[in-house]
């Protein structure tokens, strides 16, 4: 009876092997968690934002992926020799988590640092007190809040983004998922796949495929549009709604009046 029981397998999608006395390697294995978030973080943006921008990255990032998968069993090297049977599944080079991370980093870094021009909003003179006074700290938010970032906070984000790549690709040695060159290699050809689709991407808009594509039917159907290059994600619908604030504001006043 028992030779008749069906042996279960791992869903190794989050299954992470960590060190439970180390707060080091359980921090690492949080952080090989990151590609996980990260489509997640796509599937939402393409869905809620509509933008072709956000969708082009992550049909990139699939690529990417893919590209991975083929050198994997191209180059068939071995994950490191002192990881346990049940954890060396899968060749080691390039390491996917690593290459996964560099692509998001580099192409997030090229996106805000070159391809993002945002226009400004025109400048609203901020809300006064009752003595007609506007105070410091109210100003500060009302110029914060219609404007687009700078180029500094761009390149900080973009900074971010770099450290956290480099992060995930650490935690995979620290794990001993794979060797240095394994992540090394995985870091080039993410961050060289990253460049080259940017360079296919800068070529649909200046041809006009990207365009054309945004005009087909079934784009048109699920809403795709092409706002994100001249405008923060939050700002149309931030101004919309401004603009229906203000339109509000003189008919809440005649009502509190009466």
């Amino acid at each position: 009876m028992a030779d008749d029981i069906t042996p279960l397998a791992s869903l190794s999608l989050t299954h992470v092997y960590y060190n439970p006395d180390d707060p080091i390697s359980l921090l690492c294995a949080w952080l090989a968690l990151v590609p996980q978030a990260l489509c997640v973080v796509y599937a939402t943006l393409i869905w809620s934002t509509r933008e072709a921008e956000v969708a082009l990255m992550f049909a990139g990032q699939l690529a990417c992926e893919a590209a991975n998968f083929a050198l994997k069993r191209l180059i068939k090297e071995e994950r490191p020799r002192h990881v346990h049977q049940s954890k060396s599944k899968g060749y080691g080079m390039p390491s996917s988590h690593a290459q996964f991370a560099c692509f998001w980093a580099i192409a997030l870094s090229l996106f805000l640092l070159v391809r993002h021009r945002p226009r400004h909003a025109p400048k609203k003179a901020p809300s006064k007190d009752a003595k007609g006074r506007t105070p410091s700290r109210l100003a500060a938010i009302e110029r914060y809040a219609h404007e687009p970032w700078s180029f500094a906070q761009r390149a900080l984000v973009s900074g971010g983004a770099v450290t956290l790549a480099g992060l995930v690709a650490w935690s995979r040695v620290y794990l001993g998922y794979h060797t240095g060159k394994q992540v090394l290699v995985g870091c080039a050809a993410g961050s060289v796949s990253a460049m080259a689709w940017f360079a296919v991407t800068y070529v649909a808009r200046e041809t006009g495929l990207l365009a054309w594509a945004l005009d087909i039917p079934v784009a048109r159907w699920f809403r795709l549009r092409d706002l994100v290059v001249e405008e923060d994600l939050c700002q149309a619908g931030w101004e919309k709604w401004e603009g229906r604030r203000e339109s509000e504001a003189p008919v809440a006043k005649q009502k509190k009046r009466l």
